[in-house]
């Protein structure tokens, strides 16, 4: 039986098996592929590159088209069931559920290919759900590919609502489809 999946905040304890998820070519970012980036800084000093990951404010994002922003207020967690699952992330506005346009959605979600198909992408939405509300936020926007049924699956599971099918050219020229969920108090 596979143990509980839980989000962890990224750490030192957690770091091996981060960094061999990363070593594999897994992307903790399905927009863009990070693995190296992430790589390079962990070499180059493990501890900054963990206050990075656990950092809510500041700093600059790099978009797939190559521009850079603002980086929104943000929460890493690491998906964990005795080893490494992969990745979420929840990005928010204070005070506003409302984003930037180069913003794709308010969570992200990625796990490793050998975690897939386990429940762990369901699992750790609905905990990040949790974090959205402590937040503030009323509902949260996701996007998906029009291709990627599982994860329509998981959205749509969790209450997601379809809005449109859209294309962000921060993200290139592939159709993007949004979803909201509204967040209970």
């Amino acid at each position: 039986m596979t143990p509980q999946l839980q989000l962890v905040a990224p750490s030192r304890t957690h770091l091996d098996a981060y960094t061999a998820a990363l070593r594999t070519g897994w992307s903790p970012f399905a927009a863009r592929d990070v693995s190296r980036e992430h790589l390079d800084a962990i070499s180059r000093d493990a501890e900054a590159f963990i206050l990075d990951q656990n950092r809510v404010e500041g700093g600059v994002i790099t978009l797939p088209d190559g521009s850079s922003r603002p980086r929104l207020p943000m929460k890493m967690r690491w998906m964990w069931d005795g080893d490494f699952c992969g990745a979420v992330n929840l990005r928010w506005q204070k005070g506003t559920d409302a984003l930037p346009p180069y913003v794709a959605g308010h969570v992200g979600y990625t796990v490793v290919p050998w975690k897939r198909r386990m429940g762990h992408a369901t699992a750790a939405l609905g905990l990040i759900l949790c974090e959205a509300r402590s937040v503030g936020l009323g509902k949260v926007e996701i996007t998906t590919h029009p291709d990627n049924e599982a994860s329509r699956r998981i959205i749509e599971g969790h209450g997601g609502r379809f809005v449109e099918e859209f294309v962000n050219p921060h993200y290139g020229d592939r159709p993007q489809l949004r979803y909201t969920i509204a967040l209970a108090p």
